[in-house]
């Protein structure tokens, strides 16, 4: 979502003669893209600012920008200790940037705008992509879910959906400037709505769209996702048999402590049905360990559900407390040894399961999309199949964006290893 807004950005300054420049001594304006979803996220940027001082103290004229969710909820903090910054900018408010930045300030201004909106969706702005094979899309903002641990509510406000036509002309856009494949985002896509008409319609209609060869969304949220979504999945080729489904615990107690408004047997159910009827499912997921309040018990919960559904992959996460947000509040907090323990017990057995599931694909024959060199050699590509699995294949005479049939005969981790068939 940040790499989207990234790229409206991009697409608003091109329109005020700004160009790109990889240089970053050459640059008039520096922006700092921003994620308050983890501490680690906010760290990185302070890091980042720390860096761009130095090039503002030999430069004072260029402008250093932070944008999104971390200029959202830490204005004042930022303000403080990083006044060298001179524009701070929530994400809704992107729209104002070339209007502030035209202003005649001096370097002791600061340019500020956070306010949220419940209405902006930046339906009419078209973002500014590079090239490529993947375009994102956004359907939505915000979030009306307020799980206790999440930020994303407060720093990018409440949920709003794009009208489904704004978001077809888009993907056409994009079909029209050479990407195959589109990916829909929303914090939780599943609960899109505009004016009566609901997701597994937007998916539906963008399916039937000539010319895009794959589409993928994310990210469902379990408490939505209904048997017409399933349905419209199932039934459009195009849509990748790949979800990502994230379960954040498997412990009920600490599934309603999260207030994730599902239990541990309803997101098991789901997770069969999928797999029943769509043929080749591969399921990522996101889980969190060491959430107040979670015991050991409640911990093997979790384990259980990754036993019994086995997910291809899993982004793994110690919590950490959000200021603002409920959980926060909880004093009944993990120690961090523990948390560390069962984050690392948690990635071993989901690296038994990736290399299970990637294994059983040894021999049979896989689409995939070339999507560039592989990093290890330039006599190789890299490509990924409909199920979000990343392929490494000698070269022939494919090009990028191709779509070529691979046999696999090898798997290392979160990797398939193949040969080109006719």
């Amino acid at each position: 979502m940040n790499e989207y807004d990234s790229e409206l950005v991009a697409g608003l300054l091109e329109k005020q003669d700004y160009t790109r420049t990889e240089i970053v001594d050459e640059a008039q304006l520096i922006l700092v893209n921003t994620c308050s979803v983890r501490e680690n996220a906010e760290i990185k940027v302070h890091a980042r600012l720390s860096n761009l001082k130095v090039m503002k103290d030999r430069n004072p004229d260029v402008k250093i920008g932070v944008l999104g969710c971390m200029a959202q909820n830490l204005k004042e903090d930022l303000l403080k200790s990083k006044p060298f910054v001179d524009v701070i900018l929530g994400p809704d408010s992107y729209r104002k940037l070339p209007e502030l930045l035209s202003q005649p300030t001096d370097n002791s201004d600061h340019v500020v705008d956070t306010r949220l909106s419940r209405m902006e969706v930046y339906d009419d702005l078209f973002p500014a992509r590079r090239e490529g094979i993947n375009a994102w899309i956004s359907i939505m903002r915000g979030c009306d879910k307020f799980c206790t641990f999440c930020i994303v509510p407060f720093t990018r406000g409440r949920e709003r959906s794009r009208s489904i036509a704004s978001i077809v002309k888009e993907v056409k856009q994009i079909r029209d400037a050479g990407f195959m494949e589109v990916t829909l985002l929303g914090q939780n896509v599943n609960s899109f709505q505009h004016e009566g008409r609901r997701f597994h319609e937007l998916l539906a209609e963008v399916a039937s769209i000539d010319g895009i060869e794959r589409i993928r969304y994310t990210s469902p949220h379990p408490q939505d996702f209904d048997g017409d979504l399933l349905r419209v999945h199932a039934e459009n080729p195009k849509v990748c048999n790949h979800i990502h489904f994230p379960l954040q615990a498997g412990s009920d107690s600490i599934l309603e402590r999260m207030n994730r408004t599902y239990t541990k047997q309803h997101f098991l159910d789901l997770a069969r049905k999928m797999r029943e009827q769509i043929p080749g499912l591969a399921i990522s997921t996101d889980m969190i360990v060491g959430f107040p309040g979670e015991t050991e018990a409640d911990f093997q919960e979790t384990i259980d559900v990754m036993n019994q559904v086995k997910f291809d992959t899993a982004f793994t996460f110690k919590y950490s407390p959000r200021p603002g947000t409920k959980a926060a509040e909880y004093a009944d907090t993990v120690p961090e040894a523990e948390k560390q323990d069962r984050l690392e017990r948690m990635i071993m057995l989901q690296k038994e399961h990736t290399l299970l599931r990637n294994k059983a694909l040894i021999g049979t024959r896989v689409e995939v999309l070339v999507e560039k060199d592989s990093k290890k050699s330039e006599k190789q590509h890299q490509g990924r199949t409909r199920s979000n699995k990343i392929v490494i294949f000698n070269k022939a005479s494919e090009q990028p964006g191709e779509l070529i049939q691979v046999e696999i005969n090898d798997a290392q981790g979160i990797t398939l290893f193949g040969r080109i068939v006719d």
